[in-house]
């Protein structure tokens, strides 16, 4: 449990009132830092723009009716999807209504059941890579997370490691399409007519491009291997071999880029950001990583499917890092219709902000809502939380169809990467969360890694 020195680093909020210029500032710089420090408290705050009216809710019966109870009634808002329309186009993360519920039926069976376990070996490998090639010293680690975090993507979607030329070759695209900032756009603000251009960065639209262009290839080289009779048994064949119950349709070769853009973007860029924070916070926190040290020693020593079990305790580091910093900090929603919430008149187009960030760290739903504590997750307390205010890859119909693959990556990084090395705090600030696509940190987070001496 962190003590009132080890709290870790968390935004210093904006003053309560500003006007919409400085706000659309704030914003453009951090997402988290724009927001007033009363939303780590309020069951519902309202803001009022003239170009919008939006309702930030942390009521976890309204979470619920939103995402689970009442989902299409309440759609992804485009505001958001306009940022990442010239890499995304018409991906699953982006879409409403009935194309939606298409491309679900056909993703959804490649995640369910046994796939975690097929993909495993791939997921095991991609670790034990990643162990190898850590150096050692200060190193800043998030670029690290990244790489490790693509691998497991590129093993898992196209049985191809990262080394592979093509898959760095995405992989470079990838990381210059995230520092131009793209969801950062005009029409985030204002209700822009369709006919109007979206005023996107030249940057962002060539790197979204050539990554299109570079997935479009890996697309059509399985559908070659496919036709052929002979492509690996991993989600890209699956995804691509599925038909849509309801229709019959499968995919287009279009489509498919589509869908591989959100899984490189939502798989690595998010599994990066959960497993670099959670890297710093063991190295911040010495008693915690010893015993993740003692359930990675003993899983590595038999390193099976079935023995997952012995992650258990480093299983909760990773949900107390993907609390204190959830990868997507917020999420957007239309209401379709009028509603009433807290009595509280909700009318028809308002926005509706669900954030992981404050919902995770509000003050009158957690114990010690901004400390460190593994311990949480198996306390009462803790329990009720994970079901009422735990979001990080948010609920009901539209969670994340890859959070179980989430959920068994990060431990299983984390413990190659603390039985190798011991991880120490680096002689630099503290990092400084910031969100733009993700939950990154502004500077980086610098770790110390020291190669562990094998006991005998």
């Amino acid at each position: 449990m962190s003590s009132p020195d080890q709290i870790p680093p968390k935004p210093i909020p904006r003053d309560r009132r500003v006007s919409l210029w400085r706000y659309m500032r704030l914003f453009r710089r951090d997402i988290l830092s724009a927001q007033p420090a009363h939303l780590y408290r309020a069951w519902m705050a309202e803001f009022r723009t003239p170009f919008f009216h939006s309702f930030l809710v942390n009521d976890p019966a309204v979470i619920r009716e939103v995402l689970n109870e009442r989902p299409m009634d309440f759609p992804k808002s485009g505001r958001v999807a306009e940022g990442l329309r010239p890499l995304l186009g018409s991906s699953v993360f982006l879409t409403n209504g009935a194309t939606w519920q298409h491309q679900r039926r056909i993703i959804d069976p490649a995640f369910e059941g046994g796939r975690l376990r097929e993909a495993f070996p791939a997921m095991l490998a991609a670790a034990r890579a990643a162990a190898s090639r850590q150096p050692v010293g200060e190193v800043e680690f998030e670029a690290l997370a990244s790489h490790a975090a693509a691998d497991v993507i590129f093993r898992t979607l196209f049985t191809m490691p990262i080394e592979d030329e093509l898959a760095a070759q995405v992989y470079e695209a990838f990381r210059a399409y995230q520092r131009s900032q793209p969801i950062l756009n005009l029409a985030a603000f204002l209700p822009l007519p369709r006919w109007l251009p979206r005023f996107h960065r030249r940057d962002t639209k060539a790197n979204a491009r050539r990554i299109r262009s570079l997935i479009g290839r890996l697309t059509a080289d399985r559908a070659g291997l496919i036709e052929a009779g002979n492509a690996p048994d991993d989600l890209a064949t699956k995804i691509m071999t599925t038909a849509d119950p309801e229709t019959g349709k499968k995919f287009s070769t279009q489509e498919m880029v589509d869908q591989v853009a959100i899984f490189f973007l939502a798989g690595h860029e998010t599994s990066a950001s959960a497993l670099a924070w959670s890297v710093y916070l063991l190295a911040t926190h010495p008693e915690v990583q010893t015993r993740v040290v003692a359930e990675a020693t003993a899983f590595l020593a038999d390193p099976t499917f079935a023995n997952l079990s012995a992650l258990t305790f480093t299983r909760d580091v990773f949900r107390e890092a993907l609390r204190l910093y959830p990868p997507v900090p917020m999420m957007v929603r239309t209401a379709k219709c009028p509603q009433t919430f807290r009595d509280r008149t909700v009318r028809k187009g308002a926005q509706i902000v669900l954030s992981p960030w404050h919902l995770h760290r509000h003050e009158r739903l957690w114990e010690n809502p901004d400390g460190f504590d593994p311990g949480r997750w198996t306390t009462e307390a803790g329990r009720k939380c994970a079901r009422d205010a735990f979001l990080p890859f948010s609920s009901g119909a539209r969670v994340c169809p890859g959070a179980g693959f989430a959920m068994l990556e990060g431990p299983l990084l984390l413990a190659h990467l603390v039985s190798a090395y011991r991880l120490s705090q680096a002689a630099v600030d503290s990092p400084i969360p910031v969100a733009h696509l993700t939950v990154r940190a502004q500077n980086g987070i610098h770790v110390r890694f020291e190669k562990r001496v094998p006991t005998t």
